[in-house]
């Protein structure tokens, strides 16, 4: 007897277990997905300068020589003007030799040296900028090809600007909830992706052109800030 009930009992458990493995999953709760971009904007309030001297002569010593004189004048003239050492920093030295090309012979010969010295200067002034870089086109800079304008309240802005496209991606989230009849539940997800900050550039090459009696002017204008939140919400309807 005990032997027939298990067996009916087996019996009866294999439909429910062929039906348990045919079924389908159980579909998920609906669910709603917006992003959102914030934007803010910053006026840079310091600057990076890279003051570059280049010097050529017949010998790679005397190129040198006459590149560290211009180039110890400039920082000791930057350094008079209030920027400490950790202020500055050489970004790049190189001695390269000049050759000159015969078309005739088809050969070419060694005719001198050049000698480059750039020096990163870091301003957290941004009004100083102009008078630094008449200082150091007056003491024998040549190559000042670019500033970088940046701001110390980074950081802040972009906080504001991530709390701006949270506040788009909600909105356009309660927006598709009411046009699908119903509302926006609980906050399921949600993840950020930032543009990198790209410094303000200006190009600072046509001022060694200018007479040194005409101040460099700088206007660093505006930097703007972005932020992209990507947001999964429940979505509740009625």
């Amino acid at each position: 007897m005990r032997n027939h009930v298990f067996a009916a009992a087996v019996i009866l458990a294999s439909p429910l277990g062929l039906g348990a493995q045919t079924s389908l999953p159980p579909a998920p709760p609906p669910q709603i997905v917006t992003s959102g971009t914030g934007e803010a904007q910053v006026a840079p309030d310091r600057a990076t300068i890279f003051v570059g001297v280049e010097t050529r002569a017949a010998t790679a010593a005397a190129a040198g020589t006459e590149n560290a004189r211009k180039q110890k004048a400039i920082l000791d003239t930057l350094r008079a003007l209030g920027l400490g050492g950790d202020q500055l920093s050489t970004m790049n030295y190189n001695v390269s030799p000049q050759m000159q090309y015969n078309q005739q012979t088809g050969t070419s010969k060694l005719v001198g040296y050049t000698v480059t010295n750039t020096v990163r200067a870091e301003v957290r002034r941004i009004e100083d900028v102009g008078r630094l870089i008449d200082a150091a086109l007056a003491k024998g800079a040549n190559d000042i090809s670019s500033l970088q304008f940046t701001s110390s309240k980074a950081d802040s802005v972009r906080r504001a600007a991530l709390s701006l496209a949270v506040d788009h991606a909600r909105a356009d989230a309660e927006a598709l909830a009411r046009a699908a009849g119903g509302s926006l539940g609980a906050l399921l997800e949600l993840s950020s992706s930032f543009v990198p900050v790209r410094p303000v550039m200006y190009d600072a090459r046509m001022e060694m052109a200018k007479s040194a009696a005409a101040p460099t002017p700088i206007e660093p204008g505006q930097q703007t800030i972005s932020a992209t939140v990507t947001a999964r919400w429940a979505f509740v309807p009625r």
